[in-house]
C-alpha cells in the first residue's frame, strides 16, 4: 500500500475511534427542562453546577451549549449531555439548547451510469426555523434561568457550540450585525462574556467549497437558489466585528470540519479589525472537543473559564 494510502487509512481509523469514544458515554439527564416555545424541540435542559463554583463563591457562570450534527434531525442535544455534565462538574451552570433541525430526506439520486438510487439523507436545517429557535432560546434564557437554574449568573454567560452548533454560537453573538430587515436582529450586542466555538462551521464560503458535511451549508439556506440571498443573514464570517470576546478551538486533524474553515473566520475577523483567538490542537480531530474522556475537552473547559471568570 502506498505511503499516502497508509497515512489516509490511519487517519480514518483514528477519526473513527475518536467518534466512537465521544458517543460511548451514556446520556446524562438534566436537573430541569424548560420550554421556550410550543414545538417539542423548543426546549432547554438545565444542569446545576456540581463542582466548586468560583474562588470567591457566589453564583456560577452560565454556559449555553448549542449542539452540532450538521443541523440535521438525527443529531439532537442528547449526544452532548455528557459534555454538559462535564462542564457542570467543573463548576459551571449549563443550559443545553435544543432547536429545530432538518428532518426530510433528500430525493434519491440515481447514478449517472445507472444502478441503484442513493438516498442522500436528511436535509441540514430548516429555514427560518433553526434561526428562529436559537434567537428565541437566547432571548428567553435570562427569565428561564432565574426560574429553573437559580445557581446561575446570567450576567456571566458564555456561549459554546460544536460544529454546526459552533456556527450557531457565533451567529447568536452577531445578531446586532444582521441586515436591518432580519427578524432576529437586536439593537445592541448580546450580554455575553464571550463565545467559545468548537470546530465551528464558521465561514460558509469556505465550508461550501470544501463540501463540509455533505453540502450542509447550502442545504441549511434552502439549496442553491436560497444560498446567495440568505448567506448575509446566516454566515458568521460576514457578521464582523462583533465586539464580543471570541475563541475558536480546532483540532488540526479534523476531517469533518477542516482547520481551513476556522482559519478563514479568524482571517475575516482580523480584516474587520477584531482579534479572535484560535486554539489549534495537534493530533486532535472533530469529536474529542466534546468527549469528556479526551484531554481536548479539558482544554475547552479552560477556554470557557478564561472568558467566564
Amino acid at each position: 500500500m502506498p505511503d499516502d494510502a497508509v497515512a489516509r487509512a490511519a487517519a480514518e481509523a483514528r477519526a473513527a475511534a475518536e467518534e466512537e469514544s465521544a458517543f460511548s458515554h451514556p446520556a446524562v439527564d438534566p436537573d430541569a427542562v424548560a420550554a421556550y416555545g410550543d414545538d417539542p424541540d423548543q426546549v432547554i435542559d438545565f444542569y446545576a453546577p456540581r463542582g466548586a463554583v468560583s474562588p470567591g463563591g457566589g453564583l456560577a457562570p452560565l454556559v449555553v451549549v448549542l449542539h452540532g450534527g450538521a443541523w440535521r434531525a438525527p443529531y439532537d442535544r442528547r449526544h452532548v449531555t455528557p459534555f454538559a455534565d462535564f462542564l457542570a462538574r467543573r463548576g459551571f451552570a449549563v443550559a443545553n439548547v435544543e432547536y429545530r433541525r432538518g428532518g426530510v430526506s433528500l430525493p434519491a439520486q440515481v447514478p449517472a451510469g445507472g444502478g441503484a438510487a442513493e438516498v442522500a439523507g436528511p436535509v441540514a436545517g430548516r429555514w427560518p426555523e433553526t434561526f428562529d429557535d436559537v434567537a428565541g432560546a437566547m432571548d428567553a434564557l435570562p427569565a428561564l434561568v432565574r426560574e429553573f437554574l437559580p445557581q446561575a449568573d446570567p450576567r456571566r454567560m458564555v456561549v459554546t457550540g460544536h460544529s454546526a452548533g459552533g456556527h450557531l454560537a457565533l451567529w447568536a453573538a452577531a445578531r446586532h450585525l444582521l441586515p436591518a430587515d432580519a427578524a432576529w436582529r437586536i439593537d445592541r450586542p448580546a450580554p455575553l462574556r464571550g463565545v467559545v466555538a468548537l470546530a465551528p462551521i464558521a465561514d460558509f464560503t469556505v465550508a461550501d467549497k470544501l463540501d463540509v458535511c455533505g453540502g450542509a451549508c447550502r442545504q441549511l439556506l434552502g439549496g442553491t437558489e436560497g444560498f446567495t440571498a440568505r448567506v448575509p443573514y446566516a454566515d458568521p464570517a460576514l457578521l464582523l466585528p462583533t465586539g464580543i470576546a471570541t475563541t475558536l478551538v480546532q483540532g488540526r486533524t479534523d476531517t469533518v470540519v477542516p482547520e481551513a474553515v476556522a482559519e478563514a473566520y479568524a482571517d475575516a475577523a482580523a480584516k474587520a479589525g477584531e482579534v479572535v483567538g484560535l486554539t489549534l490542537l495537534e493530533d486532535v480531530g472533530h469529536f474529542p472537543l466534546i468527549d469528556p474522556a479526551a484531554d481536548a475537552c479539558a482544554v475547552v473547559a479552560e477556554e470557557i473559564a478564561q472568558l467566564a471568570w
